[in-house]
This record gives C-alpha cells, structure tokens and sequence, in this order.
C-alpha cells in the first residue's frame, strides 16, 4: 500500500514539473518572435538622399525614360537608427532633357530617383526633380556677334568649311546677329562620380 502512495505522489511530481515546463515554454514563445521581427521604420518626405552616380548622364546621349543607377554617400537616418546603409546601390530615371537652342535656351536635364536597396530588395521612392541647367553661353555668343569680319569667317568655316567661309565673313562683316546661328549653347554632362543630392518627396515605410 505504501508503494502505491509512493508511486502515485512520483508520478504527481512528475506531471508538475513537465506541465511547469511546458507554461514556461509556451509562455515564452511570443516574446521570442517579437525579437525576431525586423525593426519598422518610415524614412519621412524632405530627406536628402546624397547620391554618386554611377552612370553618366548628359543631354547629348540622355533621353527620356532612360534609367541610371547611383551610390548613397551617405546613410539616411529615421527613428533613430540607420535604414538605408551608405553604400546602398539607388536607381533613378531620366525624366526629360532639353539640349541647348541655336539662338536661345540652355541644356536643361530634369532626373529622379526611383528606388533603393534595402536588404537585398528594391524598395520604390518617390523625390523632388532634380534640375541641372547648363552654363549661360549669352556672353560668348555676343562676344561672337560683335566680332569682326574675319571672326565671321572662322566660324562660317567651322560651320561648313570652303562656301561656309564666304558665307561666314558676309555675317561677320554685314547682318553680324547672324554668326550666333553656327553656334551652339553649351551641353550639360554628369560623368560616372558626380555627386548630386536628391529630396524625398513621400514618405517611405520599410
């Protein structure tokens, strides 16, 4: 009879101590995945995104549409820690490009940026349009205008060499505004390592 007590107070224990374990477990398991959950954070809009190109871009070989990819040089920060680590590979887009007028208008070239790497993924973007507008060439082109005969006919010869030349010291000597017609404004180019800043213009949740 006592060992049946005995055995039967054994077995109590036992179920104690493995159901107690078992709470333990369990009661740990969700405090456990919180942990492992990713940290959410949302990057605000009006965050400068400081960026390298790695792709050259100009209005003589840029069109519209084309795509072009660029470096953050800097991390971007939100809620307290960084989300887009420096290094992070961007993608932007061509948005329009304007080349330089015979008579007027600048080289104009107008980029976004598209999206950005975070943790293997492509997360989209949305900024500001960047603007680069090329040097004012008024200056020199008047300088050209109110040259001289022979200035005339250089710049005809430039223009189409032989007939270009008589052609070119008429301007030169005679209608004079004519000579800007043979000039072109300057290009605008963004070679592989030039440094652009770009603006969030929505927020981004990652």
């Amino acid at each position: 009879m006592r060992r049946i007590f005995t055995s039967a107070v054994f077995v109590l224990l036992v179920s104690m101590v493995v159901g107690g374990c078992t709470s333990a477990s369990t009661s740990t398991t969700p405090s456990n995945e919180a942990a492992n959950e990713p940290r959410k954070a949302t990057v605000p809009s009006g965050t400068y995104l400081r960026v390298v190109l790695k792709d050259g871009v100009s209005t003589e070989k840029s069109s519209p549409g084309d795509q072009f990819n660029a470096t953050l040089t800097e991390g971007v920060m939100a809620d307290g820690h960084t989300v887009f680590l420096k290094g992070s590979t961007v993608h932007g887009r061509v948005v329009d490009v304007q080349e330089p007028g015979r008579v007027k208008g600048l080289a104009t070239l107008k980029l976004v940026l598209t999206s950005v790497e975070y943790n293997g993924k492509a997360v989209p973007i949305e900024t500001q349009t960047y603007i680069g507008i090329a040097r004012n060439t008024k200056k020199r082109d008047a300088a050209v205008v109110g040259g001289a005969a022979g200035i005339g006919a250089a710049i005809g010869a430039i223009a189409g060499g032989g007939k270009g030349a008589a052609e070119g010291a008429a301007i030169g000597g005679g209608a004079g505004a004519g000579t800007v017609l043979v000039t072109k404004g300057e290009q605008l180019h963004y070679p592989p390592e030039t440094r652009l800043r770009f603006t969030l213009s929505s927020p981004v949740e990652v």
